[in-house]
């Protein structure tokens, strides 16, 4: 007779695999089973596919772009996937394929099965062929709608994951403070609190679709000198404790986000790649930040070759890593042979590679990429062919469906700024005749950002249609003005400065009832644009000829509306003050021209603010209106910085009355609150929204405060003769600031708290005063006042 042997039971999973642990047991678990070099195969990206030939879509990429062996690097890992979708046109069916079989390769490699973190840019949208392009950041701050923005990133994250993606390089927190500044399209505005509000907004939106949002770029990035990409930047502790950090703190604080960028700049001579300080004394050890932190793209590498801290690439690598550096992107350079031959040599300590190395598998364990049933590619795709494949997905991936237009259309037509009219607007009862002159008219992709994939990639393939509709101003007037006759001319180029076409444009203008004047700029990538990662300005001059043919079209005497599709602020001239209207629309993406038709016509009430000032003069720059008293216009300069339209400034097509102030007590301790409440009634003929921006002005303080800051905001939107008593609780918290000893602090004395719909448009003021001791304050203060409304009547 034969024994029984009972069969063995299965092996248990790796602890790594159990998804029972949490993901930091799991990282710890997989930490002590790598080699170093399966550790640092971990810390750095791949770029397949990017060209280091013709235009660059990255600064130096030309001299920091190489061939990568994947078959001799992928046997110990990968990291990260860097742009799978977004550094050529694909389509996204046979993209997401693509990626699922390139994750399969990656896992078959490597002894653990672990894939990449595939990563894509989605600054205005999701950067991949076919993809919805929503309106720009900078629209996103003229908005003053965090929700609005918080579903549209969901929206945006949700399609990021349909087709494998797994991190997205956005939002952008860089505070403006100079407009001549390329990349001031890419930001949410130039005021930190609205920066901060509507950028933890959309991080939330993208880390509720399962997207690992990244901050970007800490920290100092937008102050350079001049306006200039790259520049040094030379702003002391205040400034950056007080206007660039608080963003990034409110984001780290509140939204959830799992990974921050550093910027490519130094402050003060410390580059933020190196400065331990910042990427792990401040986001980490103060403000309990537990993400990764990855760099800005070749931003380690140019430790050595722009900033000169570091004589080798070992060095570089040495040096960002000891600061809290935990990825290298875009590709390999530093993070590779020569960090592992300094490890090796005893120059760095393996513990500080185990230190970021934990820091990414961990959120590859959030992502579910060391669970045991993580496959790359959907048992119904197993063994089909590319074809059937690709059939089988298009079916499912779809990025640019309904559901996503009509949301960036939303977006769009709430970023709508009316700056100026004079009655003209709306035209209810459309002219006979309308000449539509400018450079704008009619270039399709004059309403998007240098992040939508048309102008990011696509410009370099002109032979590949653009994948979604985009639809010119003049397309957009025809279907909004059917019975108008439309003329259009050019009149000259965008940034060429050629006059010859004025004279057919101003004959148009002159023989018809009301001229709209398409000005704008033309986004780009290092001096390829007007507008854009290193397009920066030397003047707010409006590009080219622009401001002669609008100056040339105010002297027809027909009325002219300037539309305005561009990155930054402008300058107008004499159009401030002569022309009919002035709508300002920031690259509002592909339902960006029926957005502003809609305004015109009417058929959308314009709800748009200012998320930056408008200069009156081109060359009163750098100039916010965050500024001190003597960054005012004064008697000893000829300088006038004031602007033609200040920052919060937008009009609307109804008029409303503030009243009735009340304050519950005019003095509370350092530690207390104020209770304010006001009443907003819609006083005209038509619906409207009012934007109730509250700020603080402080008339005397230890160090030098801006005359006013805001420090919260609310929308309205009033039917006609509505009204709604709007509450305000306002911690003393907000009124705290960065004293002489660089700490934070709520100083006793008396405060401004001033209401109203813009920042040059104070209509309350409430005065009262803090008593008591100074109170220092830290991350833990309260950041926000709480609005409330009395319920809405009963009809």
């Amino acid at each position: 007779m034969t024994d029984h042997v009972a069969p063995l039971p299965p092996s248990p999973l790796p602890r790594w695999r159990d998804t029972a642990l949490d993901p930091g047991s799991r990282a710890d678990a997989l930490l002590r089973e790598m080699t170093l070099r399966e550790k640092i195969a971990q810390l750095f990206g791949v770029w397949v596919g990017a060209s280091d030939e013709g235009a660059e879509v990255a600064p130096h990429q030309h001299d920091m772009e190489e061939a990568v062996d994947l078959d001799a690097l992928l046997p110990d890992g990968l990291g990260q996937l860097t742009r799978p979708f977004g550094t050529v046109p694909v389509d996204p069916a046979l993209g997401a394929l693509s990626l699922m079989r390139t994750q399969a390769r990656i896992a078959a490699a490597n002894r653990f099965g672990i894939p990449a973190v595939a990563h894509e840019e989605c600054l205005a949208g999701f950067a991949a062929w076919g993809a919805t392009a929503y309106p720009v950041p900078l629209s996103w701050g003229a908005t003053f709608d965090p929700e609005l923005i918080r579903e549209m990133a969901r929206a945006i994250g949700r399609d990021m994951r349909a087709v494998g993606v797994h991190q997205g390089l956005a939002p952008v927190l860089d505070v403006v403070r100079d407009a001549r500044w390329g990349r001031v399209e890419e930001t949410i505005g130039e005021d930190p609190y609205l920066v901060g509000t509507v950028a933890t907004a959309y991080v939330r939106g993208l880390e509720s679709a399962g997207i690992v949002a990244t901050l970007k770029h800490f920290a100092g990035y937008s102050a350079s000198r001049a306006g200039r990409n790259l520049a040094p930047v030379g702003m002391g502790r205040r400034e950056l404790a007080d206007v660039i950090l608080p963003p990034f703190e409110m984001a780290v604080r509140e939204s959830g986000v799992r990974s921050v960028m550093h910027a490519y700049t130094d402050t003060d001579g410390i580059p933020s790649a190196a400065d331990d300080a910042l990427l792990t004394g401040l986001l980490r050890d103060t403000w309990g930040f537990a993400g990764t932190v990855v760099a800005d793209y070749f931003g380690i590498a140019f430790l050595k070759t722009l900033h000169g801290v570091a004589g080798t690439f070992g060095e570089a690598a040495a040096t960002a890593l000891a600061a809290g550096v935990d990825v290298e992107l875009p590709t390999v350079k530093t993070f590779g042979a020569p960090l592992l031959d300094a490890v090796e040599k005893g120059a760095v300590p393996e513990e500080l590679v185990d230190r970021a190395v934990r820091r990414v598998l961990v959120q590859k364990a959030e992502l579910g990429l060391l669970d045991p049933d993580w496959s790359p590619v959907p048992a119904v795709l197993e063994g089909v062919d590319t074809t059937a494949a690709a059939e089988a997905l298009r079916g499912t991936v779809t990025l640019d469906p309904d559901r996503n237009r009509a949301l960036a259309a939303r977006v769009a037509e709430r970023a709508v700024v009316l700056l100026r009219n004079d009655g003209v607007l709306p035209l209810d009862a459309a002219p006979r005749r309308i000449a539509l002159i400018g450079p704008t008219a009619e270039a399709p992709t004059a309403v998007l950002g240098c992040y939508s994939f048309p102008v990011h990639v696509g410009g370099q393939h002109p032979d590949v249609a653009p994948g979604i509709e985009l639809p010119t101003l003049h397309e957009a007037l025809r279907a909004e003005f059917p019975a108008a006759g439309i003329t259009v001319a050019a009149g000259t180029g965008i940034d060429d400065a050629a006059t010859d076409g004025f004279a057919e444009a101003l004959a148009l203008a002159r023989g018809a009832d009301l001229v709209v004047a398409a000005l704008g700029d033309r986004a780009g990538l290092f001096g390829r644009g007007t507008s854009g990662e290193g397009c920066d300005a030397g003047s707010l001059v409006l590009p080219g000829a622009q401001q002669q043919l609008l100056d040339a079209l105010l002297d027809t005497g027909t009325p002219v509306v300037a539309v305005l599709l561009s990155g930054r602020p402008y300058a107008l001239g004499r159009a401030a003050d002569e022309a009919a209207a002035v709508v300002q629309s920031f690259f509002p993406g592909e339902a960006g021209t029926g957005a502003i038709a809609s305004v015109l016509s009417g058929r959308t009430e314009p709800s748009g603010r200012l998320p930056v000032s408008v200069p009156r003069h081109p060359g009163a720059q750098p100039s916010t209106y965050l500024a001190a008293r003597l960054g005012h216009a004064g008697e000893v300069s000829s300088i006038d910085p004031t602007p033609a339209f200040g920052f919060g400034h937008g009009l609307t097509y109804t008029s409303f009355a503030w009243s009735g102030l009340a304050v519950e007590s005019p003095t509370a301790p350092t530690d207390g609150t104020f209770h304010l409440s006001l009443t907003v009634r819609n006083t005209g003929a038509r619906p409207g929204t009012e934007v109730v921006q509250l700020y603080l002005h402080d008339p005397v303080a230890s160090v030098v405060q801006p005359l006013q800051r805001l420090i919260g905001y609310a929308r309205l939107d009033l039917a006609p003769g509505e009204e709604r008593r709007l509450h305000v609780t306002v911690p003393a918290d907000l009124a705290s600031f960065t004293g002489r000893d660089g700490l934070r602090t709520v100083e006793p004395g008396a405060l401004e708290l001033r209401l109203g719909p813009s920042s040059t448009t104070p209509l309350l003021t409430a005065h009262v005063t803090l008593t008591g001791p100074p109170r220092p304050v830290d991350h833990h203060r309260r950041l926000h006042p709480e609005f409330t409304l009395d319920p809405a009547p009963t009809p």
